[in-house]
């Protein structure tokens, strides 16, 4: 009798840039059962650092951050990543959809939302982008 091995099934990355803990949080439950491999970082300085050494597939990007808005920063990940898939998330001014949609954001979430939501929203994103 012969026995396959089961290759195993890769997380696919993705960066969190959010700098309150509580969200970080919330994000890490409501993916907890997916298969994605969550890194964190709290600002848009380490965020660039991060992308200087890696590039994951999708990022989550809340607006108001320590060091600057994230709807300013999707025009750097546009220009020098743009194979990135980007994930607005914002509780702080729902009006700021367009201006990211604009900006080159793939989607806006609007805090608060569903686990289905975002989980959909990344699958869908992610699906395109291979």
């Amino acid at each position: 009798m012969t026995t396959l091995a089961l290759k195993p099934k890769t997380k696919q990355k993705i960066l969190i840039i959010e700098d309150e803990g509580e969200m970080c949080l919330v994000l890490n439950i409501l993916l907890n059962d997916e298969d994605f491999e969550l890194e964190h970082v709290q600002d848009l300085t380490t965020a660039t650092e991060y992308l200087a050494k890696k590039q994951p597939p999708l990022i989550i990007l809340d607006n108001k951050l320590p060091d600057g808005y994230g709807i300013d920063y999707i025009s750097f990940v546009r220009k020098h990543y743009p194979s990135i898939k980007i994930i607005m998330i914002t509780g702080f001014d729902a009006s700021a959809e367009d201006v990211a949609l604009e900006n080159g954001a793939d989607l806006f979430l609007e805090k608060p939302f569903t686990k289905q939501q975002l989980s959909d929203s990344i699958k869908s994103l992610l699906s395109k982008a291979r």
